[in-house]
C-alpha cells in the first residue's frame, strides 16, 4: 500500500511470512525526526503508555507487560498501582508522553 500526500508518501511493505523487523532496523529507516509513536513491540524495553476501556471487556495489559509506565483511560482502572491519565485529556497525555520519551 502507498500513502500520498502533499508533503511526503509512504510504502507498506508485507513480512510475506518473514520474521517481524527489528525495531532498532525500522528506526534507522527514519529520516530525523523529533518524536517517533511506537505501537507494538510489547516485549521491547520501551516507555510505554496503555490506553484501556472498560467497556471492551478486557483486563489491562499492565503489570504482565514490561514498560507501561501510565495507562489512559475513560473510566476507573481495575488494577490500582498504576497512574491513570484521562483518555480525554489530550494536553496531560502529550505532556506525559514528552516527559517519558526514551531517547536514543
Amino acid at each position: 500500500m502507498l500513502l500520498l500526500g502533499n508533503d511526503r508518501w509512504a510504502l507498506m511493505h508485507e513480512l510475506r511470512g518473514a520474521d517481524e523487523p527489528p525495531l532498532d532496523d525500522l528506526l534507522g529507516r527514519l529520516q530525523h525526526c523529533d518524536l517517533v509513536l511506537i505501537e507494538g513491540f510489547r516485549n521491547g524495553g520501551l516507555p510505554k503508555l496503555e490506553v484501556w476501556r472498560a467497556e471492551v471487556g478486557t483486563p489491562t495489559l499492565w503489570p504482565d507487560w514490561p514498560g507501561i509506565l501510565a495507562i489512559a483511560s475513560d473510566s476507573v482502572l481495575p488494577a490500582p498501582g498504576v497512574p491513570r491519565l484521562d483518555l480525554s485529556d489530550t494536553a496531560s497525555i502529550a505532556a506525559f508522553v514528552m516527559a517519558n520519551a526514551a531517547t536514543r
